[in-house]
């Protein structure tokens, strides 16, 4: 059994593991060994791995099966001690897993943990998918230290104090094994995007905990699959947070909070078309809320199941503020501006 397998999801990336596999070989530490999990490319990744890389373990899927099932099904073929979950456009520093394994080593409650993430174009800046460790509101909208919405803040040192989070960014995230397994891991209907938040709710829920090491730092390039402002993002990223609250929210908050959803969805669908004059973007979401409305009767077993699941209050998970209050009514665009709240 290894002790830590770093693993990197890849799909015609072949660009992005030439620019990031190397800092990846090289900084990490000698127990840990490097799978590359490929979701059935059609460019020359695998050559190039096989060439270039030979050390590198690789497992072949035979179709693409997306961000969330990819990494199931090949972590289903892994024995380790520890997952790292990597994205192919990752840089990483010297000595950045030793934070984070020790940190797991001493503290047997935590589940996952994340390290803070940078930016590669602006490198004193933090990068928009997981900053330093993630959060969501009382209505389900995520947000980081580090980033509320499109406000990306420079690392001043400000958030170098490890915190426990609600959610490790998917981009970089420690996990047990044993406990990515008992959770039920990714959630392979979701495809991309929300799938680590959905995860990580659900390991709070079991009593497990979630933190961000700032001492450990990687740089992260993003939106290299689906880019900001595409509209099957926009599409994904509303139906999966939709699906999440239904699965996570505990009986007497359910019904209230999918009603402020459905009145928020349809108001920023408005706003996309007359203020941005994203047409594309305003389909995306009349179409996620459509696909959430045809789809929740498979989601049913899993929120019991998972409501069964439950160990501790309900008020630790989430935010009890409206984000979208805060950041335009307001006008609190950074974290620490935001009202004080409960993490653990």
């Amino acid at each position: 059994m290894d002790r830590i397998a770093i693993v990197i999801l890849n799909w015609n990336g072949e660009k992005m593991l030439r620019q990031y596999l190397p800092s990846v070989l090289k900084c990490s530490a000698d127990d840990a060994v490097v799978y590359v999990v490929d979701n059935a490319s059609t460019d020359n990744s695998i050559g190039y791995l096989r060439t270039n890389h030979p050390e590198v373990r690789l497992i072949l899927l035979d179709r693409n099966w997306g961000f969330a099932d990819g990494y199931n099904r090949a972590l289903e073929q892994i024995e380790a001690e520890y997952f790292v979950l990597l994205n192919s456009d990752v840089e990483v520093t010297p000595q950045w897993l030793t934070p984070l394994v020790t940190f797991m080593d001493e503290h047997p409650e935590v589940a996952a943990c994340q390290p803070k993430l940078m930016s590669v174009e602006r490198r004193n800046a933090f990068e928009y998918a997981g900053a330093a460790g993630g959060f969501i509101d009382k209505y389900g909208y995520p947000f980081c230290r580090g980033r509320l919405f499109d406000t990306v803040e420079d690392d001043e040192g400000q958030y170098d104090t490890p915190m426990e989070i609600h959610w490790a960014t998917g981009a970089c995230m420690m996990i047990r094994a044993t406990d990515y397994r008992e959770s039920g891991g990714l959630d392979g209907r979701f495809f991309a995007h929300n799938e680590e938040i959905d995860l990580c709710w659900r390991l709070r829920i079991m009593g497990r905990h979630v933190y961000c090491l700032p001492q450990s730092k990687v740089y992260h390039l993003g939106g290299g699959t689906l880019p900001k402002g595409n509209a099957r993002k926009t599409f994904l990223n509303f139906r999966n947070n939709l699906t999440m609250l239904y699965k996570n929210l505990p009986d007497d908050e359910l019904w209230w909070v999918m009603v402020a959803r459905w009145f928020l969805d349809y108001l920023a669908a408005v706003q996309t078309l007359v203020l941005n004059r994203h047409w594309g973007d305003c389909k995306a979401i009349f179409k996620a809320r459509r696909e959430f409305r045809k789809w929740i009767g498979d989601f049913r077993d899993d929120r019991r199941r998972i409501q069964k699941m439950r160990t501790t209050p309900q008020k630790k998970y989430r935010a009890p503020f409206s984000l979208l209050w805060q950041y335009y009514a307001h006008r609190h665009r950074i974290f620490s501006k935001l009202p004080h709240f409960q993490t653990s």
